[in-house]
């Protein structure tokens, strides 16, 4: 695959107020690096996802300016925007093993310049640890929670809070969960009105729906 062959959207930005993402699990982190440096040749900002450790150390030995975010497994090259000053996006996990999906849809929107609020290990099997937080979201415009196992903490959420609530399944949890097919399918089911779902592990995917919320209210 060559830079030509990745037709990559310089134009995004300007067309969608969103950056140029790149999906790094199925590339070599030649190709990877090439497309960096034809982003970085027009100007753009780039992050990439899904990157392994090894292949994120080749790419950062070829451009040695490009950032390592381990937690999120992306890379980003260039400079990132300074954050909102007010909070607008809550990221939520169910367990602290959902850290790299809620570590995606945060960075996601730290390249965008919006600022979040993360709170890990706030799952419905501990009711409590999440009663105990929900004041501190009332501030916020969006929220995004990320959940595996049977996927319930997004329903929850949907029915306690009166934001949007975006639920992302992730792929955590024994046998029947399936790779977060139950989570998904649950939060799919959902009887909570007005839950928006993304696709499995799609932190990315979430962060944007947000961005998108926000930027139709003018935020």
């Amino acid at each position: 695959m060559t830079v030509d062959e990745a037709r990559l959207d310089l134009q995004r930005r300007q067309r969608l107020g969103m950056v140029e993402a790149v999906w790094g699990q199925h590339k070599s982190s030649e190709q990877i690096a090439s497309i960096l440096r034809s982003m970085r040749a027009a100007g753009e900002l780039a992050l990439v996802t899904r990157v392994s450790p090894d292949k994120a150390v080749a790419v950062m030995d070829a451009l040695p300016t490009v950032e390592w975010h381990r937690d999120a497994g992306c890379l980003t090259d260039g400079s990132l925007p300074n954050p909102s000053q007010d909070v607008r996006v809550g990221v939520l996990s169910g367990g602290t093993s959902d850290r790299r999906v809620a570590a995606e849809a945060e960075l996601s929107l730290q390249v965008h310049g919006v600022a979040t609020k993360v709170l890990l290990d706030v799952g419905v099997a501990g009711l409590h640890r999440l009663l105990a937080v929900l004041p501190s979201l009332q501030p916020l415009d969006v929220i995004i929670a990320c959940a595996g196992m049977e996927g319930a903490l997004p329903t929850v959420l949907a029915g306690l809070v009166p934001q949007p609530v975006i639920g992302v399944p992730v792929s955590v949890g024994y046998g029947v969960s399936a790779g977060g097919r139950a989570a998904l399918d649950g939060m799919l089911a959902s009887c909570a009105p007005g839950l928006t779902v993304v696709n499995i592990d799609n932190g990315y995917g979430a962060a944007m729906a947000a961005l998108r919320i926000l930027q139709g209210r003018g935020v």
